[in-house]
């Protein structure tokens, strides 16, 4: 019976803790959003708050004052980071998969040449020659997408989810007449749904938060990324602020919004990939946890 109560006891302790962090987790996103639909004079005065002491939509107003751009970035980025991770998973998987193999020949020498390739790169000023004189990928969608899509570490990770398959199943296929292609297609990538589903949502996030891209390659301004746009913005109205307090104007560098602005675009970006998100979670946990115990 005390065996019992003290388990009990320890399972509300437990419950209290978590109740703590995830409230501590969810605080400063309330507080954004809060702020988002704040007055900018009240943040100044006041500081962030979890409610709005004054509801007031001029940050959205300021941030959607051009809606067509903010669309259109919107449609340009959505794609790229659909794109981009379903062509990055699939190659990265079908170069994972030989390399979980134990009788690959060259398996040694081909991880070494992925492996060197998190070491070193080309550096800045070869990597923007290769893409703008040779391969002509500035200003095309294509540049979001093909540099980059390949990452050795997820190729790593995927490989040591396929080393832990069964054997016994690859062979069983190969008895029933089925060549590589179906067995992958097949069996391996059902069966790996949960380093799949984490090596995409990871993807599908640094796509989607991409802006140095544009800030390099992109000219074209209905080609530029969401996140890059919305940096413009944030320069445009430190620009205005930097105007307003160099002359002698009637506006007051508090009837700009800044800080309010700068929460609104967090809210703007972070959607997407807060509705995503529960979609992956049961298999993000696993998928984390690929290689860490072996048996």
């Amino acid at each position: 019976m005390k065996m019992k109560k003290r388990n009990v006891i320890q399972q509300i302790i437990l419950a209290l803790i978590f109740i703590v962090l995830c409230a501590l987790i969810v605080l400063p996103f309330v507080m954004l959003v809060s702020v988002s639909f704040s007055n900018e004079q009240d943040v100044i005065k006041n500081g962030y708050s979890i409610w709005p002491r004054q509801l007031d939509t001029s940050a959205y107003k300021y941030i959607f004052k051009n809606p067509g751009a903010i669309i259109n970035a919107y449609k340009v980025t959505a794609i790229f980071s659909v794109l981009g991770t379903f062509l990055s998973v699939l190659f990265m998987a079908m170069l994972a998969y030989p390399l979980s193999k134990r009788n690959l020949r060259g398996k040694k020498g081909i991880s070494l040449y992925i492996y060197f390739t998190m070491l070193f790169s080309g550096g800045l000023v070869p990597t923007y020659i290769l893409i703008t004189r040779y391969l002509h990928l500035n200003d095309t969608i294509w540049v979001y997408v093909l540099p980059g899509m390949i990452s050795p570490w997820f190729v790593f990770m995927m490989r040591t989810f396929f080393q832990d398959i069964p054997n016994e199943i690859f062979e069983s296929m190969l008895i029933d007449g089925a060549d590589e292609f179906n067995i992958f297609f097949r069996t391996v990538l059902p069966l790996s749904k949960p380093v799949l589903a984490t090596v995409a949502l990871l993807t599908f996030l640094g796509k989607w938060n991409d802006w140095y891209t544009s800030m390099l390659y992109i000219n074209n301004q209905s080609l530029v990324s969401l996140q890059y746009l919305l940096q413009r913005i944030m320069q445009n109205i430190a620009l205005l602020q930097n105007d307003v307090a160099g002359s002698n104007s009637m506006i007051s560098i508090t009837d700009i919004p800044s800080e309010t602005v700068r929460m609104a675009m967090a809210v703007v970006v972070a959607g997407p990939a807060l509705i995503i998100f529960p979609f992956f979670q049961k298999y993000f946990v696993k998928g984390l946890t690929v290689g860490s115990v072996k048996g």
